[in-house]
This record gives C-alpha cells, structure tokens and sequence, in this order.
C-alpha cells in the first residue's frame, strides 16, 4: 500500500505537469483508498511530498477529476494538523468559487472539504464569511432541498458558521428562514429536526432573523411539535418538546416578533402559550411563564394581561411549585408578576388579588434566583403603594430575612435587592411603625452601607431612606447611625468630587437632621463638616449650591 501510494503521488506530480486528466484520476483514487485506510499516515505524506500545492490547478478550472480533489482535501483536513497546510496551499478560496458550480457531488465534497478545514477555527469561518459563503449556502439550501446529503452539509455549515456574530448580518440579509422553516415542515424523524433546530436557536438571536422566522411560520411549526410531543414519554419527545418551546420563548425576545405574536392579546399563539400555564408539564410550565415574561416588556401589553386574568393563573401555578417545587418554574412565574407589577394602574389589581401573599410563600426558598425575583416583584408592586408597603414592613418575618439577606455576599444581586426593598419599604410608607420594624430587626446599618454602593440610584434611595428614618424616629436610631458610622459616611460622600449632585443635596439634608441627636451633632463638630460644605456653595448646580449655604448655616447656629 505504501509503495502504491508513493507511486501515485509521483504520477500525480508528472500528470499534473502534462494536464492527463485520465492518468490523473487512477492516481487520485490510489490517494482516496490509502486514505481509507490510513487517513493520518497517508495526509502525512501526502504533505510532505507537496502534492498539496498542485490542488488549486486541479479544482479549477473544472474537470472529472474535481469532486474526487475535493474529496481528497475534505479527508485530509480530518487532520487537525493538515488544516493550516491547506490554508497554506491556496486551497480556501478555488474552494469557496466551486460552491456555485452546479454539479451536486462537487459540491458535497467541496462543503466538506470547507468545513474540515474551517473546523474549530473562528478566523477561518469569518474569512468564509467576508468571501460571500453565506448567501451562495442559503440558494445552495433552495436549489437542492431534495438532495439529503447536500442539505445536511448546508445544515452543518449553518449551523457553524450561526455561531460567530459577523454571520447574523449577512443570514438576515436572505431567505434563510423561509428556506429552513419549509425544510422544517417536511421532516418526520427527530434526528433531522434536531440539526435543524441546533441550525435555527443561534440564528434566532438575532432580532431581524427572529422576526424573519415568525413571518416564515416557524411559530405553528413549534406550536405543532409541542402538540406531538406533551404527552410523549420516550426521550426523543421531552427533548423534542423542551427545544420546540425553549425557542419560542427565544422569538419573544425580539420587540417587534414579540408584538406581532401579542396582537393586542388576541392573538392565537398567545393564547395557545396561555395555556400551557395550567399543564401539568413542567417544560410548558416554565416555557409559558417565560412567555409571559417576555410579553409583559411594555406598559400596553402588562395592563390587557392583568386586566385579562392572567394574574391568577401565575398564582396558581406558583402555589403549585410551593412545597419542593421546580425552581426554574418559580423563577419563571416570578419573572412574569416582577414585569406585569411595573404600570402603577396594575399594582393596585395585583396586590388585591393577594399577589403578595402567594410571594411571601417563597420566602424560605434557599435559591438565590427565587429570592432575586421574589424581591424585585415585592418592591415593584410596592412603588407608590403607601399600605401595601406599610402592610410587609411591619411584617417582622419578613424584614429579618431581608436582612438576613444583606449580608449574602455571594450573591450580588440578592444583596443589592435586598437593600432596595428595605428602602423602598421605609420610602413608600413614611409610617414610624415600619422604621421601627428596620432598626429592631437591625437593617439600618445596612442602609447606611447602600449609601455607599457603586451605583448613584441605590446611594439616593438609600439616603432618602435613612433621611426618613432620622425625621421620623431619631431617637431609636441614633445608636444604630453610630455603629455604622453614618455621620464619617457623609463626610466622605461630600468630599468626593465624584458624588452625584443629588447625593450631595440628600447627605446635607441628611446632616441638618442629625443634628438633633447630641451624640450625632458632636461626630459632625468633630468632622469639621463646616469646611467641606462651605466648598459646595460654589457647586454648578444651583440645587446643591442652595441647599449648602443652608446646612452652612444650621451648622453655624448649632455649632
């Protein structure tokens, strides 16, 4: 076999020179077997006796010969270490010209032979891209959509090349979703709408893409799968059902998809996706909360969901997952009340169909993706809502576990949530019962760090918090402000060039309002807050500017 393939590569060599297309193909098909054989140790030769160099010539211009090349070259860059030669020898774009030839078996083997030696290579999948590969695949897809073999390699190539962003653009830019959405319609076996689907979720990623694809019809394709499959128990099914809904819920990520499934609530898949709700599966469960979710992104949508009952067909489902229930599903339709919560006209509704109540029930929950959602949703529904606020502040249960978790410092978000609901619950209530409530179960050193976080919305509604506290219930707090050091906290925000001109108006309110506590107004003499504040009277901003000639003043008469 060695000898044979040394020989041919030697001919090749000579025919090549003399362009003998017959003498060329026993030579290449001599090439094809030892491959066959050995595919390593033959490529290995095939390098080093340079025979990779004559390939160009011989794809174009096109002969017989050219599919078997092409073969050649697609088993070859099997080998990792045979992919750069390749690139090497100018194989890539003779290549990239044949795929608009219109011989079907060259054209299989030259989307192999690209796709082996672009394996794994994101640089070489953009340089695909940059050469117009996208396009000519997609007509490739329309053209031959009867041939099997050409159309999993289109699939393949998508769904490689769907992975890289520079390739969204040019795939929304054809009629790449028409294309897979009818090729989608004729499959029967699950293996083949699983490429498919492997092919449509990364292009879905794409907003345009993602509207292309609702327009094609790939909604009712999905819709139908799921039909087939909710009641299916082999494996194929629960996969096939979790792929066909997750992607729904990926095509509500877009705006204007989203809206053009939504019509104004009337819309049949809406109500189709409304129904999975109240099933007793656990993927359409959590896909039709999802769905939810994503539906409730404007005010329009939120207000005709609430107004339509959908509220109580979360809370039904939330009370079913209470007791060791499927977290992402919790997760899921905590998400949907957080969002639907967010118009003023709903919190009312909400909170009177008893939204808090079924929330609280989570309470326990050791999830920090519950928890997250759980806060967020209490805090939304709570905005503006003075007795509702009033209702969970004094809820002691509650506060101690929100500041319980203050303090979870593996879990940014939940901390950050946590802080946000106890200032929300002090600022939307103003009620005396609520801060004492907060400074009993220890949360106002916790207010006080907030003031100090990154982000200046956090820092305001921290001091507008701590501002109540101190004007409303002074005297129970000042030994809580002196622990956590609020008064070396304010001197410090202040003094910071960087602080936001409201939080320099809302730590001089803050100041004055201390200053009622002896043991608060000595920290403030001793931190010679007279100078920092003077510096402000000149500040660009004529709020802050006024507001420190004012506190000047107070500091001076206490002084």
């Amino acid at each position: 076999m060695a000898d044979d393939l040394c020989g041919a590569l030697e001919k090749l060599k000579l025919a090549s020179a003399e362009s003998g297309v017959d003498s060329m193909e026993g030579c290449l098909d001599c090439l094809l077997k030892a491959l066959a054989h050995n595919n390593a140790e033959t490529s290995e030769k095939i390098q080093e006796s340079g025979v990779l160099s004559l390939f160009p010539g011989l794809l174009t211009p096109q002969t017989a010969c050219t599919p078997k090349v092409a073969n050649i070259i697609a088993e070859v860059a099997k080998n990792e270490f045979m992919r750069n030669p390749c690139v090497g020898a100018g194989l890539v774009p003779p290549l990239v010209q044949l795929l608009n030839c219109k011989d079907q078996e060259v054209l299989l083997q030259t989307g192999r032979a690209l796709g082996n030696i672009c394996y794994d290579s994101h640089s070489l999948q953009a340089q695909l891209i940059n050469m117009g590969v996208i396009p000519t695949l997609v007509k490739l897809l329309g053209v031959h959509s009867q041939n099997t073999a050409l159309t999993e390699m289109c699939l393949i190539a998508f769904g490689n090349l769907a992975e890289l962003e520079s390739s969204k653009e040019q795939f929304a830019s054809t009629n790449v979703a028409e294309e897979l959405v009818s090729l989608f319609r004729k499959q029967v076996e699950h293996e083949k709408k699983e490429v498919i689907f492997e092919v449509l979720a990364p292009l879905a990623e794409n907003d345009t893409i993602k509207l292309q694809l609702v327009e094609a019809g790939l909604v009712d394709c999905l819709l139908d799968v799921v039909d087939e499959t909710v009641n299916g128990e082999r494996e194929e099914d629960v996969a096939e059902l979790k792929t066909a809904s997750d992607l729904m819920v990926l095509l509500l990520l877009g705006d204007e998809s989203m809206q053009k499934l939504f019509e104004g609530g009337q819309g049949s898949v809406f109500q189709r996706v409304l129904s999975w709700v109240p099933s007793n599966n656990h993927q359409l469960q959590l896909a039709g909360a999802l769905a939810i979710a994503n539906f409730a992104r404007n005010d329009g949508n939120c207000i005709h969901m609430v107004d339509t009952g959908i509220v109580q067909k979360l809370l039904d489902l939330l009370e079913r997952h209470v007791e060791e229930g499927n977290v992402t599903v919790q997760h899921a339709a905590l998400s949907a009340l957080r969002n639907l919560a967010i118009p003023v006209v709903n919190k009312w509704k909400m909170l009177s169909a008893g939204v808090t109540d079924v929330v609280l029930k989570f309470l326990p929950s050791e999830m920090p993706p519950v928890q997250f959602k759980l806060l967020g949703t209490l805090r939304m529904l709570i905005d503006t809502q003075a007795e509702a606020a009033d209702q969970l502040g004094t809820n002691m249960k509650l506060v101690e576990r929100l500041v319980e978790w203050c303090e979870a410092k593996d879990h940014a978000g939940v901390m950050g949530e946590s802080n946000r609901l106890l200032s929300a619950l002090i600022r939307h209530s103003k009620s005396k019962d609520v801060i004492r409530t907060i400074i009993q179960a220890g949360g106002v050193k916790h207010l006080v760090t907030m003031a100090t976080s990154e982000h200046v919305i956090m820092q305001n509604e921290a001091l507008v918090a701590l501002g109540l506290i101190a004007a409303l219930d002074l005297d129970s707090a000042e030994k809580d402000f002196e622990g956590a050091t609020l008064v070396q906290v304010l001197h410090k925000l202040l003094s910071d060039e960087q602080s936001a001109p409201e939080i320099k108006y809302n730590s001089m309110i803050l100041i004055c309002t201390v200053l009622g506590s002896e043991l608060l107004h000595k920290e403030v003499q001793s931190l010679m807050f007279l100078d920092v504040v003077a510096k402000l009277r000149s500040h660009e901003n004529k709020t802050v500017a006024h507001q420190a000639s004012l506190t000047e003043q107070r500091l001076t008469v206490q002084s």
